[in-house]
C-alpha cells in the first residue's frame, strides 16, 4: 500500500481508504460481525484511513465502526466523521448542534477525538451559516482537542470554489468527480494548493454507475449517463475484467489525489480492492473505456441549492480520461 500526504495536515494517508457507509446497511442489509471483520481486514491490508458519518444508516455505521475499533490501538488508523447532515432532508449546521453531534459521534465511535471533522453536504444550506457559524464551531472543537483537523464536503465543485476563499479549513471531501467517467476534480487542484487544503476523493465507481448491474433507483444521473457507464462496464466484462478494478486503479494512480474512499461490508472485497492498487493498470483497456465514456465525460448532476450548481460543464474530449 502506498501513502501520500494529506495537504498540510502532516497525515500520511493510504492511497485507498475505507468509507464506512456500508456498515450502516446503506446499500444492502449487513451483519455487524461481517462488518467488523471488514474493518479489521482493511487495516491489515494497509489501509489506515476510515471515514464515517452519523448520517450513514442513521448512526448505525458509527456504532458498528465503534465496536470494530474499540479494542484497537488508536494510532493504527486515521478517523474522520461528519456533522450537519442527519437524514435525507435533515440538516443542522448550527454551532450548538455541531458541538453535540461531535460528542455523540465520539461516544458511538469509542474514541476521544476525531482526526478530521467534515461538515457534511454543505450545498443544502446557505453559505453564510457555514462561513459564520459552522466553521468557527469546528475551530473551537479543534482548540478543545476533540478534533485535530477541519473540513467540508459536498458534491458540486462550485461549492468549494465559492466557500473555500472565505474560510480556513484543512481538507475537503469530494465525491464522483475523480473517476473513469469524470475527472473534473483536477480543475479544483490549483485552488486547493493555493489554500493549502488537503483532498479526499470518494466514490471511484460513481455511486454504482460503473457497474454491469442496474443503478439504484435513487441515483440522480440521467439516462444517457447511466447507459454509457454501463456500456463501459459491460465492455470490461467482455474482456474478462471487472471495471471496479480499473476504476480503483485509475483513481488511486495520480499522485495529486492523496486518497480515494471505497465502501464495502465484505472483508474479501476490501482486501481485493487493496491488492488492485499494487497491480499494473491495463492501459489498452483504459483507453478503450475512455473512448466509450467520452460522450458523457465530466457530466454530473445538480445537488443542493442553485448557487452551488452554476459551474459550466467542461468541454468533452475523448483523451481526457
Amino acid at each position: 500500500m502506498k501513502y501520500r500526504k494529506l495537504g498540510q495536515t502532516g497525515l500520511d494517508v493510504s492511497v485507498l481508504s475505507f468509507g464506512a457507509s456500508s456498515l450502516g446497511s446503506v446499500f444492502r442489509e449487513t451483519s455487524e460481525r461481517e462488518s467488523i471483520k471488514t474493518v479489521h481486514a482493511a487495516l491489515d491490508a494497509g489501509i489506515n484511513y476510515i471515514d464515517v458519518s452519523p448520517y450513514y444508516g442513521l448512526t448505525k455505521a458509527e456504532k458498528v465502526l465503534g465496536n470494530a475499533i474499540k479494542e484497537l490501538q488508536r494510532d493504527r488508523f486515521i478517523l474522520s466523521s461528519k456533522a450537519g447532515r442527519y437524514g435525507e432532508n435533515q440538516f443542522d449546521f448550527s454551532a450548538k448542534r455541531i458541538f453535540t453531534s461531535v460528542d455523540e459521534s465520539l461516544q458511538r465511535l469509542n474514541t476521544d477525538y476525531l482526526d478530521i471533522l467534515f461538515l457534511h453536504d454543505i450545498e443544502f444550506v446557505p453559505s453564510p451559516i457555514i462561513v459564520e457559524e459552522a466553521v468557527p464551531a469546528m475551530q473551537k472543537l479543534k482548540e478543545q482537542g476533540k478534533i485535530r483537523f477541519t473540513g467540508i464536503s459536498g458534491l458540486p465543485l462550485q461549492l468549494f470554489e465559492l466557500v473555500l476563499p472565505q474560510i480556513e479549513v484543512d481538507a475537503i471531501l469530494s465525491y464522483c468527480h475523480y473517476a473513469l467517467n469524470d475527472t473534473s476534480l483536477l480543475e479544483l487542484l490549483p485552488l486547493l494548493e493555493q489554500r493549502k487544503v488537503g483532498l479526499v476523493n470518494a466514490s471511484p465507481l460513481s455511486m454504482g454507475l460503473l457497474s454491469t448491474r442496474d443503478t439504484a433507483a435513487w441515483h440522480p444521473a440521467d439516462a444517457e449517463l447511466k447507459a454509457i457507464c454501463r456500456k463501459a462496464a459491460e465492455h470490461c466484462a467482455s474482456r474478462g475484467y471487472d471495471i471496479a478494478q480499473l476504476a480503483v486503479q485509475f483513481s488511486t494512480a495520480d499522485d495529486r489525489i492523496p486518497t480515494t474512499l471505497v465502501s464495502t461490508a465484505n472483508p474479501d472485497n476490501i482486501v481485493k480492492n487493496a491488492r488492485w492498487t499494487e497491480q499494473p493498470i491495463d492501459e489498452e483497456l483504459l483507453s478503450e473505456v475512455a473512448d466509450i465514456l467520452a460522450p458523457v465525460h465530466n457530466r454530473t448532476w445538480p445537488s443542493g441549492r442553485a448557487e452551488y450548481n452554476s459551474r459550466p460543464q467542461a468541454e468533452v474530449k475523448a483523451g481526457d480520461v
